[in-house]
């Protein structure tokens, strides 16, 4: 694993570069809601998947470069991460895939996800991970390998210091809460690293003891 990997990267800079074992992370934010981007890449076969095509399509092109790119997965509906969808996939020919629930939020038609479904990075796999609360069809990506340990891609359901916004709806908040907590907290190590669809990364360990307060607070 490399360790110069921070996940600190900005609208104007240059992606951030995790190597794993068995799948390569590049991270971008792209403008001008410093939305999170992120290419994975199998290290065995090469294959490339996006997840959240969300903006400035030339530079994720520029990411994805001349390796091809397979699927595309938005985490969920919201315009800011979709914006770069329709001219990535035509560029591409990627698959285009979103939760079920989501995919009436977006400009092309997509291929529907449920919970429990696996996506293909190569030779490697991400499960789909239903997260209702945020949006009904927020999805979180978790891959995980004896030798990479447990990553997981958690679009805007989870961030460091809190879960997703619900606009103050209580009923949204209880559902995005608990599911956060039973379907990753519990399931998944301290280890877990998680890479938002905003800002910086954490992992679950970090987060873990603000739980209560998160409740608490109700946001």
């Amino acid at each position: 694993m490399s360790e110069r990997y921070t996940g600190d990267v900005t609208t104007d800079g240059p992606p951030d570069v995790r190597e794993l074992t068995g799948l390569t992370i590049s991270k971008i934010s792209v403008g001008p809601m410093d939305n999170n981007a992120y290419l994975l890449r199998c290290a065995a076969s090469g294959d490339q998947v996006l997840i959240d095509a969300a903006n400035e399509a030339p530079r994720l092109l520029e990411l994805v470069g001349d390796a091809g790119l397979s699927t595309v997965v938005t985490t969920h509906r919201h315009m800011d991460h979709w914006v770069a969808l329709e001219e990535v996939i035509a560029t591409t020919g990627a698959r285009s895939l979103v939760h079920v629930a989501d995919a009436e939020g977006l400009p092309i038609a997509s291929e529907p996800l449920a919970d429990g479904d696996r996506v293909r990075v190569g030779e490697r796999w991400l499960d789909v991970i239903h997260i209702v609360g945020h949006t009904p069809g927020s999805i979180a990506l978790l891959y995980q390998d004896d030798a990479d340990g447990s990553h997981l891609f958690t679009g805007d359901s989870l961030f460091p210091g809190g879960v997703g916004n619900t606009e103050q709806d209580p009923v949204r908040f209880n559902s995005l809460i608990d599911d956060v907590e039973k379907k990753l907290f519990d399931r998944l190590p301290d280890e877990t690293w998680f890479y938002p669809g905003h800002g910086r990364d954490s992992t679950l360990g970090v987060e873990r003891p603000s739980i209560p307060e998160w409740r608490a607070r109700g946001w």
